[in-house]
């Protein structure tokens, strides 16, 4: 899972362009939304990463499932529901 979680963060700063932040920077366990917690991304961030994570391991995020946003907590719970798709 750590790799996978690797991975996400990865995915993270390419897709959104973060480049003054490295995967050392993001904690697995800090929030990815938020009003100046965590990586403190928005929706557009959002759509853009759902897309990403299609594309890079063909798991769609149904924006219509009530339980999306408990996916897009942070990294560790991005990467739990990837794995538990693949």
């Amino acid at each position: 899972m750590q790799n996978l979680e690797q991975q996400v963060k990865q995915l993270i700063i390419e897709s959104l362009n973060l480049e003054d932040i490295s995967l050392e920077e993001i904690d697995s366990n800090e929030p990815l939304f938020g009003d100046g917690e965590g990586l403190n991304l928005d929706s557009i961030d959002a759509l853009e990463l759902g897309l990403a994570i299609k594309k890079q391991f063909n798991v769609v995020i149904n924006g219509d499932d009530p339980g999306v946003r408990e996916h897009f907590i942070n990294v560790k719970s991005l990467a739990n529901y990837v794995s538990t798709q693949l």
